[in-house]
């Protein structure tokens, strides 16, 4: 059985209303902050080679305005905030697609090339980005993807940034923290058949884009229906403060197992004084238990972990990226 989308009911409508009048839309900061460092939106939408749409982020443009008596409001504000999207400078030497995918990837520039942090879900949307940022700041070579968490919107899209030649080549290196592979394949893989049915219906991926249908997924718009990979780390972290540098970028990496992820990290760029929080500080109220099935997260935990992140790193920190918003 079929059903069609309705009006909102006379109670609908009041619950919006009540949230309207208690809750500060005033406070337009958020607003100023997601287009801060815009160098130019994103151009067009991603194809695969036979035509088929696989991300088109202005389905989003009806998201506009205030909200319609269908939507609450702060859905509504959420899902106009993160359909802004465009290459940006987050700060010196540090770049962000958003807007490409459900999540961020995130581009630091080094002495010669660049390192990815985080590649998008798709290896088409991923190259996308990827062209993006080439066609404004040119033709680095990537030297090292860094990869936060087991989340598949955060490695599936690694092909569209490296290959396989140059992983193994050394030309590139793969970072991820210590259990990555073993989480990455019994979420995607062992349960991937039913863990991808539930996401589908969790992020409402094959609702229209309308205001009684879909407008966005909280973390992003949606996500992407392209090509997943995945590709083996070629170094594992295992040590909250271990060091490295590649192509002169000094990375201090802070581990957070069973946080947002069962496997994650966060990391420290002491020489532009920014923390890629991976996604255990994002726009959002922390995902404890999300719909699609993934292990269920431990708050104590995870809020002693970015309470360890004050203390490592609150003193200098100057700004903050993520994976997502």
């Amino acid at each position: 059985m079929t059903t069609s989308p309705r009006d909102a009911t006379a109670a609908i409508r009041a619950q919006h209303q009540d949230a309207l009048a208690s809750l500060p839309f005033s406070d337009t900061r958020d607003f100023g902050d997601a287009t801060r460092g815009l160098i130019v939106p994103i151009e067009e939408p991603v194809r695969a080679p036979d035509g088929t749409m696989l991300w088109d982020n202005s389905t989003y443009d009806f998201v506009d305005g205030d909200a319609p008596d269908t939507v609450h409001p702060s859905l509504w504000r959420q899902s106009r905030l993160a359909s802004v999207d465009g290459l940006f400078e987050v700060a010196d030497g540090i770049y962000q697609v958003r807007g490409m995918d459900l999540s961020n990837t995130s581009i630091v520039e080094g002495d010669e090339g660049i390192i990815v942090f985080d590649t998008l879900l798709s290896v088409e949307t991923g190259a996308a980005a990827l062209a993006l940022y080439r066609k404004h700041r040119g033709e680095r070579p990537v030297k090292a993807v860094v990869i936060t968490h087991s989340h598949a919107d955060h490695f599936g899209g690694i092909k569209g940034f490296v290959s396989q030649e140059e992983v193994d080549s050394g030309q590139v290196r793969i970072f991820a923290p210590d259990g990555f592979i073993e989480h990455a394949v019994s979420e995607n893989v062992y349960a991937g058949t039913a863990m991808n049915r539930r996401a589908g219906y969790m992020y409402g991926a094959a609702l229209a884009r309308s205001p009684r249908g879909g407008l966005g997924a909280g973390l992003g718009q949606t996500l992407s229906i392209g090509t997943v990979s995945l590709m083996e780390p070629t170094d594992l972290i295992t040590t909250t403060g271990h060091e490295e540098i590649v192509d002169g970028v000094r990375m201090v990496f802070q581990m957070a197992p069973d946080t947002e992820a069962p496997s994650e990290f966060l990391i420290y760029l002491p020489e532009h004084k920014a923390l890629c929080a991976a996604e255990d500080a994002t726009h959002n109220l922390h995902n404890l238990l999300t719909l699609r099935g993934a292990v269920v997260r431990d708050p104590h935990g995870w809020s002693n972990y970015l309470t360890e992140t004050i203390d490592l790193f609150g003193g200098d920190v100057e700004v903050v990226f993520a994976s997502h918003h």
